[in-house]
Parts: C-alpha cells; structure tokens; sequence
C-alpha cells in the first residue's frame, strides 16, 4: 500500500491520550485541536462517553463541552483517535540484543552504578584498564599480613598475577627466614672428648624464629628449602694441657659438608677457638648439626660465654 507522508510505524505505535485535571465543571481546553468530537474518544471514571450534540460531550478546536459538569474527584482522558503516535519509548521488554546497532551504546547511556562484577567477563580487565590513581588513601593498607594479596605485573606474560605477601617477600629475598641463634646453657658443663667427633651440645636457643630448632637434639630443621648461611665457634681453654689440633664441622643430614681446622705447627699450650662458616643448599627435610674434634691431650670443657661458643643460620636465598 502506498502512503502521503511518512510511512507508520509497524510497531510501538499508539495513539495520543491527554489526561485533564477535573473540577466542577462542564468546559474543558484540549491540547491538541480537533474538527470535531467524533475526533476523539472520552473516558470519565473508566466509562467511555457518547459524542454528538444532546449527548455527552461535544467538540470544536480545543473546545471541550460536556453535557453535565464533572466533580473533582472525576477522572477524566481523552483519545485523540485522529493522531497517531510512532513512539520512541518501546513497550517493556520489547527490545533484544538484536535491536541495538554494534557500537550505540556509550557511557551517556549507562545509569551510575549500573554495572556490578556479575557483568564483566573473568579476564576482561587488563593493564590499560586502570587508572594509575586507582589506589588511593582510601584503599591503601598501612599493614599487610602474611596471607594477604598483593597485585603484581608478570612480564613474561604480560598481565597481572595476585600474590600472597609471604611469598612476594620470600620471591624477592628479602625475607631471612627462618633463622636461629644457639648457644650452650650456662649450667653444668659440656665436654669435647680428646681424638673423637662429637656433636657440639648447643642446648639453648636464643632466637628460635618459627620454632625450627631443637634444643633437646641440639639440630636445626628450617622446614623451608632454600640456600642458608651457618657459622658457629667454640672455645676452649685448655690450661696446662698441650693441644695441636681442633675441627669444627658443619653437617647435614648427618654427614659432614663443611670444615674448618685450627691447627699448631706444634704442640701448644692454653686456649685456642675455632670458627666455621658456609652456605649450604638445604630440601624442605633437611637438618644441620655442628659437630667437633679434638686433639688436646686429653677431654676439655667448652667454654660456654655466649660471646665465645655459638651457633646462628639463616637463610639467604631460594634455591
């Protein structure tokens, strides 16, 4: 079919309703402009009224005459049955994915607070999508615990990767734990056996971190692999005795994998100290022991000032 003018619409069309504010009375003013009252249809109250003269209502232009005076309780629209409507607004839930052209849909068109997390796809947002002022005063933490998430930017691919600050900290090195400084216990004493290998009774901890160390064995299990550095020293004073040699030994696991060698070019007589130190590669199960030898003419007690007898390790890279 042809048409002068625009083509209607197919669909959302409707046709202009004008809804009046009521008093008491029988003369009303439309909007809109009318040939007569045949142009449009009258609701008062939910109940169509009969046009024509001698009947309910009659119009003219933007007269409106009723033939009984409405009260202001009333409820009263009009239909103007000559002017469609092609409407902009369509019907709820009238309108799919399929209505909308690619690309119309911008910012202007989006309510505040309209789109939650449920709304965005897991991995959606990248690097260019945050603003370098994203943290502020009012997201920033002046303490972080271990278990704790950090943001960090993984190069090798290119994206952001989460972290636990216990492992950020151990990744990066900076972080010694766990470490232990042994010494002997001021009582009693403690002996080194003449011409025999024994384990060095470091009896008391004084730094423990982690509760790695056991005094009772006198052994240190870090529990965590890693690369550690160990040293400890004895003393011992032998008086009138004559010495020519002492080792000190660290071991792992039960055998030996670093020592050191306090030695003469002859017998000598009084004190003498000897030190150790290494860095030893240590598994998640591994243990060290720090062990001594003697040649002194006889058995002599170690010297048991913490300033003179100790031990200490810490760790000081991942492996």
């Amino acid at each position: 079919m042809s048409y002068i003018g625009n083509t209607p619409a197919e669909n959302y069309a409707s046709f202009l309703t004008e809804t009046f504010s009521v008093s008491a009375t029988a003369n009303y003013t439309l909007t809109h402009a009318v040939s007569n009252e045949n142009d449009i249809r009258l609701v008062i109250n939910s109940v169509v009224q009969q046009p024509g003269s001698g009947k309910a209502y009659t119009a003219s232009g933007t007269t409106l005459t009723l033939t009984s005076a409405t009260s202001s309780g009333d409820v009263m629209y009009a239909v103007y049955l000559g002017r469609a409507l092609q409407t902009v607004t369509p019907p709820n839930a009238s309108v799919g994915t399929s209505q909308l052209i690619d690309g119309n849909v911008t910012l202007a068109k989006l309510g505040a607070d309209s789109v939650n997390a449920t709304k965005i796809a897991d991995g959606s947002i990248e690097n260019e999508h945050l603003n370098v002022l994203a943290v502020t005063g009012h997201t920033a933490e002046t303490s972080i615990a271990d278990g704790d998430t950090i943001l960090i930017h993984d190069a090798s691919a290119s994206a952001l990767r989460k972290m636990t600050k216990a492992n950020f900290v151990s990744g990066v090195g900076e972080n010694n734990r766990p470490y232990v400084i042994a010494a002997m216990h001021p009582s009693g004493t403690a002996t080194l056996n003449n011409a025999s290998t024994t384990k060095v009774p470091f009896n008391q901890s004084l730094f423990n971190v982690d509760g790695t160390y056991s005094e009772n064995d006198a052994r240190w299990t870090p529990g965590v692999a890693g690369r550690y550095y160990i040293q400890a020293q004895i003393f011992i004073d032998y008086g009138n005795s004559q010495g020519n040699r002492m080792d000190l030994k660290i071991y792992v696991n039960g055998s030996r994998v670093v020592e050191s060698r306090t030695r003469a070019g002859g017998d000598f007589l009084g004190a003498s100290t000897a030190f150790v130190t290494g860095i030893v590669t240590l598994d998640d199960n591994d243990y060290v022991e720090i062990f001594a030898f003697g040649s002194m003419g006889g058995n002599q007690n170690y010297d048991k000032n913490q300033a003179f007898t100790w031990f200490n390790g810490f760790k000081i890279a991942n492996t």
